[in-house]
């Protein structure tokens, strides 16, 4: 009875899995990386617990987190219909201005030295991480309207009002929808973080050049971008380093390697020999994690530098990581994002929808690129830009905004094997009375019973 029982059980779970029609090699990586998300945020966030919150209680927050992402994954995932994602799309670019625009606001709340989120009530937005997934959905859509030639404000205007005619051309088009767009959030982006700018603005740019968008197309727009950046640096010395003073911050952390050798030069124990040392006292111990994890790491729990950096459960988690678990531990983590990429670019080749192709590639290349940019600054190979690693660093906005992602993905990646399939089942057979049906072979099999018979 027991084995009948346990066999019984194993039939439910596995006929579980088999119905699950999404990509399962992406819901493998996500569960993977919410399993690191939950062991990491228990153990690397002591900084953040206090007389008043215990570690416990971060990991049940933490918990209640992943299982609301876990929620949005399974919401977006049963959508039924790519023309959902289409519509909603459509409203990305509201969505991220508007929340841009609201950091300028009384509802804007200071992150790290910057406005960079709004309080809605009890709950922190923190605008960068809707905006990037936000804007790679309304490009995916932007995209797909463009080639279709299917702006249906533009088309009403020009055809209305004379003096507007020009809207119907394909540049002032993909201006007004595609690269006008790009450049008010980068804009946007610009007050809080120049970092955040350069990144969310390279990964639009890829996904548009991924949705078909030909490079002779966007270079104006290029050029258009590095004057509109040397018109924002220009306005941030006229004003004495008071509007985009996030550029401080980017000539800062651009020059943290001089700020290394500054401080040999120092006396230790010295006031001026501190000061140098809390500038470069992040990107310092989350090399001294990676150095001391060595191949198979400390173990869970056993982390120090987690006492010394502030921000090692967001900034530096790849870092922690590899303190805790070791080199193995990281190339898995490296794995996951990779296989990711991989994995999209799959389904992207199953997609026969501009919308979907466009939209699977770009938040593949969005959580991809976050990640590896994430190591790379962990690793010291680039000044700090503050992007945590997805799915796993602390942060509800980032969790929740890559929960929409990841489920989007799967949402897609099931609707391309559905249609695959179905494809698959109505297609005509190659050669006229061959094919798979039953009554196909029948016919085939009398035929050939005939022959050798000798009755024709």
């Amino acid at each position: 009875m027991a084995e009948d029982k346990a066999q019984e059980k194993r039939s439910w779970f596995w006929n579980f899995v088999d119905n699950i029609q999404g990509d399962k090699v992406i819901l493998i990586i996500i569960t993977v990386l919410i399993m690191f998300s939950i062991v990491a945020i228990f153990s690397s966030t002591s900084l953040l617990a206090n007389a008043e919150v215990s570690r416990l209680d971060i990991f049940k927050e933490q918990m209640v987190t992943v299982l609301a992402g876990i929620a949005i994954i399974a919401v977006c995932y049963m959508i039924p219909r790519i023309w959902v994602f289409r519509v909603l799309s459509q409203f990305g670019f509201i969505i991220s201005a508007a929340i841009l625009a609201l950091l300028h606001t009384p509802l804007g709340v200071e992150v790290n030295g910057a406005v960079r989120a709004i309080q809605l009530g009890p709950v922190q937005v923190h605008a960068y991480e809707v905006t990037k997934v936000a804007m790679i959905m309304y490009l995916a859509w932007a995209v797909h309207a463009y080639k279709n030639d299917s702006f249906r404000i533009a088309g009403w205007l020009s055809s209305r009002f004379r003096s507007l005619a020009f809207l119907a051309r394909p540049g002032w088009k993909r201006f007004i929808y595609i690269f006008a767009p790009i450049l008010i959030v980068c804009v946007g982006i610009l007050f809080g973080s120049f970092s955040s700018t350069v990144f969310i603005g390279g990964i639009m740019f890829i996904t548009i050049l991924i949705g078909g968008i030909k490079i002779r197309d966007i270079l104006p727009i290029v050029f258009l971008g590095i004057a509109a950046a040397g018109v924002c640096i220009g306005i941030y010395f006229i004003s004495g380093h008071k509007v985009f003073g996030r550029f401080a911050t980017a000539f800062s952390r651009m020059t943290m390697g001089e700020k290394h050798e500054d401080i040999k030069g120092l006396r230790p124990g010295t006031i001026e020999f501190q000061d140098a040392l809390d500038a470069i006292k992040q990107p310092a111990s989350a090399k001294i994690a990676i150095h001391e994890g060595g191949l198979l790491g400390k173990g869970p729990g056993n982390s120090t530098q987690k006492y010394t950096v502030p921000l090692m459960f967001s900034d530096y988690m790849f870092s922690f990581i590899i303190e805790e678990y070791g080199l193995i531990g990281g190339i898995v983590v490296i794995m996951l994002y990779v296989s990711l990429l991989a994995r999209a670019s799959l389904i992207v080749r199953a997609c026969d929808n501009e919308f979907a192709k466009t939209a699977v590639a770009g938040l593949a290349v969005l959580i991809s690129g976050q990640a590896l940019m994430h190591m790379f600054i962990n690793a010291d190979l680039g000044p700090l830009t503050g992007q945590t690693l997805p799915m796993i660093s602390h942060g509800k906005s980032s969790f929740f905004a890559f929960s929409i992602a990841f489920g989007v993905l799967l949402s897609i990646s099931k609707m391309a094997k559905a249609k695959i399939r179905k494809e698959e089942e109505e297609s005509e057979p190659l050669v006229e009375g061959v094919g798979i049906q039953d009554e196909n072979v029948e016919a085939t099999l009398s035929e050939l019973d005939e022959f050798e018979s000798g009755k024709e």
